[in-house]
Order: structure tokens, then sequence, then C-alpha cells
């Protein structure tokens, strides 16, 4: 674990702040905005107001014990992660308030499929995950973690650790370039090697992509299937979450298939809304959705995976036959047959 006490007599206030983002937080909630750059934390709280810190209810010494607090809950993700052996998802009903009679435990490793059609409630059932829905959405399911029904604190403490989503619209709002977008939030995730991992994202991202960003580019001007193999390989290789949500993946023009596999590798749960059979057969289950409720939970059989192939071969064409188009080539019966 990280000294923080040594830091801040070492570093600077501005080394702080550049190697860890997140402690801007904690300068901003304490108004710690008049902290000299240049100075090491320590010191530079010793020569701050002594009234304005009075007017706190603390003094130097008190500051910076509640900043090596703030500042070790955020930097033991080992400590805090979330152990899941199992997510089982308890059935609620259907828009009709039928009970649903179907409902599944996953674990970690799976792949799940979740399929119907559109506005059958397949965004919702991932809706449910997110928000560990303990019976109070409109479908009235209730997620077990672990076996167990979790309270409300630990349910609180578990909702934005639990889960990643991807879903079908990614806007950013920050100006920043690729390179930098990457590297604040792997420093913000406490990478021991920010640039690196930065790289490895990059790299992962433009091999998703149908067509090829530089890392220089602003994530306000990427394209929807650029943003979200960016965000599918910041998932991958800087997300602690177990669980993963994607919604509609193939909607994003991007290597959906190799996508799967780098998140899988991961040994994280995941759950994909999909319309394409080849994504759906690559799961070991699938949800079929229908009116808003669980109508039924499929193993995916060795006949189908026998049919995967020849899908396969069909997508590989029509892949094909995009990057034909992409680069202006004319679409002719005898290309479509090499």
């Amino acid at each position: 674990m990280i000294d923080f006490y040594d830091l801040a007599e070492k570093r600077s206030v501005g080394e702080i702040r550049e190697l860890y983002p997140i402690s801007q937080d904690f300068f901003d909630n304490m108004n710690l905005t008049e902290l000299a750059d240049n100075m090491p934390m320590a010191g530079a709280l010793e020569k701050s107001d002594p009234e304005w810190l009075s007017e706190l209810g603390t003094d130097p010494e008190g500051v910076l014990e509640q900043f090596c607090e703030f500042m070790e809950a955020l930097t033991s993700p080992e400590e805090n992660a979330v152990e899941i052996r199992e997510i089982t998802i308890v059935g609620g009903r259907d828009k009709n308030g039928v009970p649903e009679e179907a409902g599944l435990s996953v674990h970690p490793g799976d792949v799940i499929s979740i399929v119907g059609p559109t506005g059958s409630g397949k965004s919702r059932l991932l809706g449910d995950i997110e928000c560990i829905a303990q019976g109070d959405t409109p479908t009235g399911r209730r997620i077990r973690i672990n076996g167990d029904f979790p309270d409300e604190e630990t349910r609180f403490e578990l909702e934005g650790r639990l889960v990643a989503q991807l879903s079908q619209n990614m806007n950013f709002v920050v100006d920043l370039s690729v390179r930098d977008f990457l590297e604040m939030h792997a420093k913000s995730r406490f990478c021991e090697d920010p640039q690196s991992v930065a790289e490895q994202c990059y790299a992962c991202a433009n091999d998703l992509a149908g067509e090829a960003f530089d890392i220089s580019t602003k994530v306000t001007q990427l394209s929807g299937g650029q943003s979200r193999a960016l965000m599918i390989a910041d998932t991958a290789y800087m997300s602690s979450s177990p669980v993963i949500l994607i919604d509609e993946i193939e909607n994003a023009g991007i290597d959906r298939k190799q996508a799967i596999s780098i998140l899988t590798k991961k040994d994280k749960i995941v759950f994909i809304s999909t319309h394409d059979p080849l994504l759906a057969l690559s799961a070991s289950r699938r949800i079929v959705i229908r009116n808003g409720g669980i109508s039924k939970v499929i193993e995916t059989t060795e006949e189908e995976r026998a049919s995967q192939a020849i899908i396969e071969k069909l997508d590989d064409t029509i892949m094909r036959i995009r990057s034909m188009l992409r680069a202006g080539e004319r679409i002719t019966p005898d290309r479509l047959d090499q």
C-alpha cells in the first residue's frame, strides 16, 4: 500500500495532483485551493491560514490525516474489490404482470446473451443487473450476490463498483486527446505505469475499430464505433468491475468477436444484449425476452456451435463487402464468390 504520509512529506502539492488526479477532489472539498504547488504538502499545510483551519475544526495534522484516509480508501482496489462467485437473477414479472418462470445463476467467465425483439425489455434487464434491483424496478426482479439479497448498505457500497456498462450511445464531453484521456483514467485507477496502460488500450481500440484513429485525436472527434472500441479497451485493461454489461455491440462497427474475447479473458461475467446471431451463439446461454419478461433460458448446444461456424463464414463475407463499400469498390457477383 502507498504510504501517503511519506508522500505528503516528500512530494509537492503539484506533484501529488499530477500523480493522483483524484486528489483534486479532496483539495476542492476542503477548499485547499491556495496551497503552494511547489511545496511538499505537509509543509504547505503548516503555512496555511490557521484561522481558516480552525473554522473547519481541524489543524494541519488533521487535514493530513483526512487526506491520507481519503487516498487510502481509493487506492486499495485489491482490498476493496468485490469478490463475485455468483450472481442470480430472481424472476419478476412481464409488462402484463405475468410472473417470470425463468431465472438463472452466472459465474465468473460466463458469457450470457440476451435476445428478443426491439422494445421487448432487453435493456431493462441490463438495468436491473446494473442497479442490483431488489424488487424496486418496473419488472420486480431481484438480484442475489453470492447467494444473498444484499441489504441497502451493501447494495449502496456495491453500486458503481460491481458493474461496468457499455451502452449503445457514448458521448464524450471532455476535450482531451485519446492519449490524455486514457492516461488520466489510468492515473485515477492508480495504474503503476499509466503511459504503458494508455498505449495498450489505444492499440487494442485500434484493433477493434472499423477505422483506425490517431492517439492524438480528440475524444470528441471519434466516431460512434471508435468511441465504443476505446471504451471496450478501457474496460478490459482498467476496470476492476467483475460484471460487464454490453448493449448491442453489433451496432458499433467494431470487431465484436474480438471484443468479447478480450473481455472474457479477464474472467468477468459478461451480459450481451444483441440481435446478432453470431454473438448470441457465442454465449454459453441466452436469455429470451418477450413482452418485458424472461420467457426462457436456452443452453447453447453442440449442434448450434456447428451452425455458428456457418454463420461465421457468412459474417466474414458481409465484413468483406462492408470493407469494399468503404473503399469505394464495386460490389459484383464475381467479387462475392471470392
